[in-house]
């Protein structure tokens, strides 16, 4: 069963979702992450570390699924 972690306002950046997630320690840790092509969103591999994440999307991620949501469930 997915994460599911609420976002506030329109988007949330993919390094800032894994920090706030708990998945990693570190900003740079996020990073390192992503440039190395661990990190997936809907399904496909994902390496802007600043990708601009809204609801309804899915990340993937050391084994963890990541379900946004928005600041109101539908």
């Amino acid at each position: 069963m997915p994460l599911r972690f609420q976002i506030r306002g329109d988007f949330i950046q993919l390094d800032q979702l894994l920090k706030a997630a708990g998945l990693v320690a570190s900003g740079g840790a996020a990073h390192g992450a992503v440039t190395a092509g661990e990190v997936t969103v809907d399904g496909r591999t994902e390496t802007r570390k600043r990708a601009k994440l809204r609801a309804g999307q899915r990340v993937r991620f050391a084994g963890e699924e990541i379900e946004l949501t928005g600041t109101a469930e539908e």
